[in-house]
């Protein structure tokens, strides 16, 4: 079969999903559709609306599609380098779309505000990342940064790694979060050891840290919420 017959092209113009999406808006397409039009084109045997249908059938729907490596994009036939990189791109755009902006000097208001902008960039993950956000003495962000990025168990957080450009930037104080790739937030007793141990070293230094975040599915933990930051 030709993908003249089977291709979008070939469809009535009221039902290809390009004509839709300009004369109708995106909210009337099906994830398939929309995926299908970021696709462009299918395979031989195959539109792209059905090559995004495959998709999403072997990931279980948007969620399962996000953060998959390229090469579990490209396992799907119709699905090369090029458009697996599409794929990963519009999805990260997504996210960003998502996270509540952090602007460098704005102040940290509540620990809410933090979670609304890391979860959209955290949720799908299936390893922990351990971020820190450096902070001007009044409490104004500089800058975050990635500390560690570990397995789906557990991050390899030292101190020394964390605190060095704390250090380098001159930051008064420190916010620490990471993701549950579980979707429990609840802070395991190596979460526990790990906080006590940095707030020791930034007590040290002169480096207050303000808070450790836990995100989980659609929920965090907060240590400084809890008052689990005072005499660790």
């Amino acid at each position: 079969m030709s993908e003249k017959r089977t291709g979008i092209a070939g469809w009535p113009e009221c039902e290809r999903p390009r004509e839709r999406i300009l004369k109708e808006g995106p909210h009337v397409l099906s994830d398939a559709q929309l995926l299908g039009i970021l696709l462009r084109v299918g395979r031989p045997d195959s539109s792209a609306v059905q090559v995004a249908m495959d998709l999403l059938n072997q990931w279980g729907g948007l969620q399962g599609l996000a953060n998959r490596s390229q090469e579990e994009l490209c396992a799907i036939s119709g699905i090369g380098t090029a458009k697996a990189a599409q794929i990963q791109a519009a999805i990260e755009l997504g996210k960003r779309v998502l996270a509540t902006p952090l602007t460098t000097g704005v102040r940290i208001g509540e620990s809410r505000d933090l979670f609304q902008h890391y979860y959209p960039l955290l949720r799908d993950l299936r390893h922990e990342v351990f971020k820190a956000i450096l902070l001007d003495a009044k409490h104004g962000i500089i800058r975050d940064l990635t500390i560690s990025e570990g397995s789906l168990t557990h991050s390899i957080v030292h101190p020394r790694e964390v605190f060095n450009p704390a250090v380098r930037e001159s930051a008064a104080a420190v916010i620490f979060l990471h993701n549950h790739p579980s979707g429990d937030p609840q802070p395991s007793v190596e979460d526990r050891t790990l906080t006590a141990r940095l707030v020791e070293a930034g007590n040290v230094l002169g480096i207050r840290v303000l808070d450790h975040l836990v995100i989980g599915d659609g929920r965090y933990v907060s240590f400084a919420d809890q008052g689990w930051l005072s005499g660790e």
